[in-house]
């Protein structure tokens, strides 16, 4: 009679930086919210498909924070934050900066759309390293029916209850704590930094 010998035991997944339960961020953005993905260390999630990314001071962001109450999910990236709104935002925002009279006025205000990419956050509920990429509001407390976020959008467009933030006013306070921000800096003496993302062409 032959001996049978039991596979070897494979330990559960562990969590450990950049995965959880054995699989990259990527998995759990995609499976989650559909969001896509690129490379896993760190993961990087793509703008211009479901979502684009205003790019501003982290300061000025916190500053526009406390003045609208309702937005996106918001990430900070060390001295930066991202903003997330709904896809086509990014091309839209120098035509709105211009109709809310903030052309021509130089701004630390930068924008993603498509072909953009940002550093991916640890989900929601999971550990984040000091001065890593962290979510400031994570997705998902507000979603659609498809379980995707609501992101700011422009009135009665990008959300079918038509319930979205409204993206107007998201950039006009973003806009003003980004001007204030660099006032600020101008009196101290200090040279205002260059936006990470694509610069407006009035920045």
């Amino acid at each position: 009679m032959a001996l049978t010998v039991p596979p070897p035991r494979v330990p559960p997944p562990v969590e450990r930086g950049g995965e959880v339960r054995g699989e990259p961020w990527g998995g759990w953005y995609e499976r989650e919210l559909g969001w896509t993905t690129a490379g896993t260390s760190p993961v990087r999630l793509l703008t211009g498909l479901r979502f684009d990314a205003l790019v501003v001071p982290a300061v000025a962001g916190h500053a526009a924070l406390r003045r609208v109450g309702r937005t996106g999910p918001v990430a900070l990236m060390g001295l930066r934050m991202s903003l997330l709104v709904a896809p086509g935002s990014a091309e839209e925002l120098p035509g709105l900066l211009d109709w809310l009279e903030w052309g021509g006025v130089a701004l630390s205000l930068g924008r993603l759309g498509a072909g953009g990419r940002i550093t991916a956050p640890p989900p929601p509920g999971h550990p984040v390293e000091p001065g890593a990429a962290s979510w400031l509001r994570p997705p998902g407390a507000s979603r659609e029916q498809d379980g995707a976020p609501v992101l700011p959008a422009f009135s009665g467009f990008g959300s079918r209850r038509g319930d979205a933030p409204d993206l107007v006013r998201l950039v006009d306070a973003v806009a003003t704590e980004c001007h204030r921000a660099r006032l600020t800096r101008a009196r101290a003496g200090v040279f205002p930094e260059e936006p990470a993302a694509q610069p407006l062409a009035s920045s």
